[in-house]
């Protein structure tokens, strides 16, 4: 007995001295570092990610085991060990995405398959697609193509940014006390093709995303090079056009640059053109500076200027004053621009530590003319109002990361640091008429507002399991200049919040994740807000859960399914009458999301995402507490298909229902469903396609809100809808060229 006790023991011992650990690194076809493939010892279970260098290293590691490394739109690679001290170099090749090949690894924001699977199957060819990639969100444009456009998601009518975290490469997007409302994100400076893939995860529980991120967070990471050069054309129905064009200007094994162009021009839908121009340029480096370190220098510039027809009232359409597509006050418009520049160092301090360090600039301008009312104010000269700013931000984000294992727990931990600095210069609300004569300043003043941020988190695996506690900490400083009081004075406020999360993973198998997911989050308010509140309720909270699994019933399916809950402090209710965003109650809002995708056929794949919220306000009576615009049901489903022989295409449906423009409930957004399509065909160097946006040619309301206005020849107010039409039939061909 003893004898057999002994030898169980050296035999484990003898199992410990030889599982070892073992790196390497993952490259593509193109000998370029691959970032976030799956790598999992099938023997032992292990499992770990490259990091930005295409870097890993995997625990518990013996001669014979078989390594897994896989990323969807690549083939699985299966590799066997053979050698411990080996350093290995293995190479991923691009093929077409099958959903046999897909992973569900043991990662918080999992979900971001759903919509790697649908860039490859249908990649983003327009600004509005941006955003409606992301499973669950929708868009509204209501100014002419040039203003951020209205975001829905999870039952919030987040306007143009007040409850989603929004970031390009790590580079926010939000403005703080911005001249029109508060998160304001305009995305217009991205030029789609660049996109590589879209990382996004709903509700609070991320320890490295902070302001704003209440409904969720969203970030879109660019290409570091192109696989070819190329330049494309699109030409559309009503003078629309676009120029593009994307050149590689360094291809090399250790460094990369390419520039990107973009110009769109285009006069719309409207009876009043919309006289709608947009240029963009994006240029970007990435380089191996040694085998530790890395560089990354992104630089861009748009801009943007447009005249718009605005939010019309029914009415004025019932009595036949105009039509769908005209306008009441055709001066609206604006001009915009935005200048960014991004520095990322990332340095590989050893196998198992690394720290990624972000410093950013941004030069933003802003100048929006709109009439929400007409003229209930001002029965002469009407209630236009311009909307301006200046501003300047700067800022760096910095994460170090380290990883640890044993025989029985191995995982890693972060911390991470942030700062920003807006400073907006001349934040003006003007009444105006006619763009050129300002009648009364409302509001003018210099904001600078910094915001400093840390956290600190842990990844644990015991055995099928993943804990992720987190703690993050923000603090903001508000100072505010207002020139339109006669003594120069810094009026000043500041405030911190603490936000704990706690996250649990559970991974059976490669098939299988069950997650139960908390945390705290919060949005900032205005500047202005927070002053004139001397510091109350400044940086309301948002308590949130998500239960819920992602599963692969078959080798061809993908199945996701959650219910969550959102507590908000603080909502922000958008006022039409003066254009801005102004706090309002308490809410709780819960709901479910479904998300499906399909590969019947090798070349064809069915995507459907459902989502049902239930969003009240807490102290209103009942029939009173609506939340006014909250969608509590969305829908999006669409075939793509993408053939060996060079065709592809897709067709998609979607649906938002009707929902609540007022607190009681007595005044409706009309809901809509429409459908879009594309199809073209890939040959040699060249690709032919078209686009049809509407094709059904659906009478459905894009922007909607209830508005207090009067029309000219009116003696008193009315409220109702005010909308912007959405997109009639509109078709586009385009014809690329690559090299």
């Amino acid at each position: 007995m003893k004898l057999n006790l002994f030898t169980v023991v050296i035999l484990l011992f003898n199992a410990t001295l030889f599982a070892q650990t073992l790196s390497g690194k993952i490259i593509d076809e193109f000998k370029q570092p691959f970032q976030g493939a799956n790598i999992i010892n099938k023997s032992s279970d292990k499992h770990t990610h490259s990091n930005e260098r295409g870097e890993f290293t995997i625990e518990s590691c013996s001669v014979g085991d078989t390594l897994q490394i896989s990323n969807v739109g690549f083939e699985t690679k299966l590799f066997v060990i053979k050698n411990l001290e080996q350093y290995l170099t293995l190479v991923l090749n691009e093929k077409i995405i099958t959903l046999k090949e897909i992973v569900i690894s043991p990662k918080i924001n999992a979900l971001h398959i759903i919509t790697d699977i649908d860039i490859q199957t249908n990649p983003v060819n327009s600004s509005q697609d941006i955003l409606r990639r992301v499973p669950g969100l929708f868009i509204g444009q209501h100014a002419g193509g040039g203003k951020a456009e209205q975001i829905f998601l999870r039952g919030f009518d987040i306007d143009h940014g007040t409850d989603i975290n929004i970031t390009v490469d790590g580079l926010p997007v939000n403005m703080v006390s911005h001249a029109h409302g508060q998160g304001y994100s305009d995305l217009h400076f991205i030029i789609p093709e660049t996109i590589e893939n879209i990382d996004f995860g709903t509700g609070p529980y991320y320890q490295n995303k902070g302001n704003f991120t209440t409904a969720g967070y969203v970030n879109f990471k660019t290409k570091e090079q192109l696989d070819k050069s190329s330049l494309q054309m699109e030409v559309g129905q009503f003078d629309t056009y676009r120029m593009l064009g994307m050149f590689n200007i360094i291809d090399g094994d250790k460094h990369n640059a390419y520039v990107a162009t973009e110009y769109i021009s285009t006069d719309g839908f409207f009876d009043s053109p919309q006289n709608f121009n947009r240029t963009n340029v994006f240029g970007k480096y990435s380089g191996a500076l040694s085998i530790q370190d890395k560089l990354g220098v992104t630089l861009s510039h748009f801009n943007s200027k447009w005249d718009a027809s605005g939010q019309i009232p029914q009415r004025a359409i019932d009595s036949g004053l105009i039509s769908r597509f005209g306008a009441i006050d055709d001066t609206e418009g604006g001009y915009t621009s935005r200048t960014n520049v991004l520095i990322d160092y990332d340095r590989i301090i050893d196998d198992r530590s690394s720290i990624s360090n972000k410093v950013f600039f941004n030069q933003y301008d802003f100048e929006l003319y709109s009439n929400f009312t007409f003229f209930l104010d001002d029965l002469i000269n009407g209630d236009q109002i311009r909307q301006k700013e200046d501003r300047v931000i700067f800022g760096l984000n910095s994460e170090y990361n380290q990883s640890f294992s044993n025989a029985n727990l191995n995982g890693s931990w972060q911390a991470g640091i942030s700062l920003r600095n807006d400073q907006s210069k001349d934040n003006e609300l003007s009444h105006t008429r006619n763009r050129i004569e300002t009648l009364e300043q409302l509001q003018l003043g210099d904001v600078n507002e910094t915001n400093i941020g840390a956290y600190a988190g842990v990844k644990f695996d015991v055995k099928k399991w993943r804990f992720n506690p987190s703690l993050r900490i923000d603090y903001f400083n508000f100072q505010y200049n207002d020139h339109l009081i006669s003594a120069y004075t810094t009026q000043e406020e500041n405030k911190a919040i603490i936000s704990p999360k706690f996250n649990i993973l559970f991974n059976p198998n490669q098939e299988l994740q069950l997650y139960l997911k908390t945390g705290k989050g919060f949005h900032s308010n205005d500047t202005r807000v927070v002053i004139a509140e001397q510091g109350r309720d400044i940086l309301p909270a948002a308590y949130g859960f998500d239960v819920g699994y992602i599963w692969k019933p078959k080798p061809n399916m993908i199945l996701s399914m959650a219910y969550w809950y959102l507590y908000l402090e603080q909502e922000f209710v958008y006022v039409g009458d003066a254009g801005i965003v102004e706090p309002s109650g308490k809410t709780r809002r819960q709901g479910i999301d479904i998300n499906y995708r399909y590969q019947p056929l090798s070349w064809l794949f069915w995507n459907f995402d459902a989502n049902y919220t239930y969003a009240r306000t807490i102290n209103e009576p009942e029939g009173e507490d609506y939340i006014p615009l909250a969608p509590d049901f969305t829908l999006v489903s669409g075939l793509n298909f993408v053939c060996k022989s060079g065709f592809f295409g897709s067709i998609n449906v979607r649906h938002l229902a009707d929902r609540p423009a007022n607190e009681d409930n007595s005044i409706i957004a009309k809901g809509f469903t429409v459908t879009d399509l594309n199809a073209g065909y890939k040959w040699k160097k060249m690709s032919l396609g078209i686009q049809i946006q509407n094709l059904f040619n659906t009478e459905w309301n894009e922007a909607q809100f209830a508005t207090e206005s009067r029309l000219v020849n009116e003696t008193s107010p009315v409220e109702e809808i005010h909308f912007t039409p959405g997109t009639p039939f509109f078709l586009k061909a385009q014809i690329q060229y690559n090299f």
